[in-house]
Parts: C-alpha cells; structure tokens; sequence
C-alpha cells in the first residue's frame, strides 16, 4: 500500500461509518442535519473558507511566535515536483473528513441534545472535555495539549454559537490541521505523518516547544486560542445557535 493510501484509507472507511451514523440520528429524531450545524445548502460556502483563513492565519501566527521564542525552525522545503501538489491534495482531502467527522461527532448531535436539556454553555463544556480527552490515546500527547485541545472545542462551539451552523469551525478545523500536517510539517496532536512540504524542527522547554505534542502542546497555542476567542467576538456578535424553533421541535 502506498504511502497516501495509508493516509486517506482509515479516514474514508471512518467517514462512511460516520455518514451512516449522521442520517440515521437525524431520522430517528425526525429532524434533519441542519438542526444538528450541519446545513448541507452551506456546504463550503462563505463560512467555511472564512474558518479555512482563519486556520491558516492561526497555525502561521503560532509558529512564527514559537521561531521568535527560539524553539521553532522552518527548515527547508523537503517535496518537490508533483508530489508538492499530490501531498497537499491528500492532505485537505483527509483533513476535509476529519474535520466533519469530529466537528459533528463533538459538536452536532450531542451538543444540541444536552443544550436542549441543560442549556447551550454547561453542554458546550462538557462537549469540549470530551473532545479533549478524545485525544488523549495519541502517541506523544500530555496533559497541556489535552487541555488545548478542548479549549478549541469550546472555540468551536463558540463558533457554532454565532454563526448558526458547524462550517466556520469545519474550515478552522481542516486548514489548522493540513497547515501542521502537511505545509509546516510539525506534530499534530503527537502524531507525525509522511508527505509534509517542509523539514521543520522544534527544540527547548516542551511546555513552549509542544515536545513531542506538536504546536498544539505549547501553551503559546493556549494564548492563541484565547486571542482569536477575542477576535471573534468582537467580529461575530449575534446569537444564532441553537435556533428555538429546532429545539421545541
């Protein structure tokens, strides 16, 4: 098996598990995806590539902070040719179903039961421990980066929040993670995959490097996710989830 074909197999044959999952939730319920975030007329529409931005922005910020720091080295460009395209394709590909899949998984069906029960912010918390300690069976991983971990969990659901629907958070999602795994070529989540364009390095204290986390295991990825709550809330200030109507239904 080539190499990309071990990076899309275990994320196709997960995403149609997940898919099956999704439509059958939503018909045992008698609603329909949308109620959950998950608007398929919104599919990769403005929303989405507004989060793909801002994932893309977040993860260069946090790197160039960490090269100020001393910690972090960019390296050299290590693909060439086609395979710059090929990688980059897989990659957004994977990180497309990965972040549907966990978005939904995290942040649909779940957290609009509990709100519907406890209200939208003690469900949110609950929704971002669980999709932090979701991580926490990844080889490398630590304590700082299950804690970053949920903390974007309730960024996402922030986001979810104000813009209505689960899109700006995929996007964020997505090009976070493609911006790790295959344009810098740093751990995600204490997990390093082939095809990554750059031969980047990291060294010093783990608690500013990552160590072994990745980015994602430094606490400037904490001052991070606080920095870009901030931003959109001042950018976003309508409440738009969950909409009433879905939820006395």
């Amino acid at each position: 098996m080539d190499e990309e074909d071990i990076v899309v197999h275990p994320e196709v044959e997960t995403a149609r598990g997940s898919g099956g999952e999704l439509g059958s939730v939503a018909d045992r319920e008698g609603r329909t995806v949308a109620d959950y975030g998950l608007p398929w007329r919104k599919m990769f529409r403005v929303q989405f590539w507004q989060g793909a931005l801002l994932g893309c922005a977040s993860i260069t910020s946090l790197l160039v902070s960490m090269r100020l720091a001393g910690v972090f080295y960019f390296g050299a460009i290590a693909l060439h040719g086609t395979d710059i395209w090929k990688w980059a394709i897989v990659y957004a590909f994977v990180f497309i179903l990965v972040a549907l899949r966990e978005e939904f998984r995290a942040r649909g069906y779940g957290l609009f039961t509990l709100s519907a029960g406890i209200g939208f912010w003690p469900a949110a918390v609950l929704s971002a421990a669980y999709f932090g300690y979701s991580h926490h069976g990844n080889s490398g991983e630590d304590w700082i980066g299950l804690f970053n971990a949920g903390a974007f969990g309730l960024l996402a659901c922030f986001l979810l929040r104000r813009t209505g629907n689960l899109w700006m958070p995929i996007g964020l999602h997505m090009a976070f993670d493609w911006g790790e795994t295959y344009f810098y070529g740093v751990a995600d989540s204490g997990q390093t995959l082939p095809g990554h364009l750059l031969n980047s390095s990291s060294s010093g204290l783990a608690w500013l490097s990552g160590g072994t986390v990745g980015p994602e295991g430094s606490v400037l990825c904490t001052l991070l996710i606080v920095v870009v709550w901030l931003i959109c809330a001042v950018w976003l200030r309508e409440i738009r989830y969950p909409r009433s109507v879905a939820l006395q239904n």
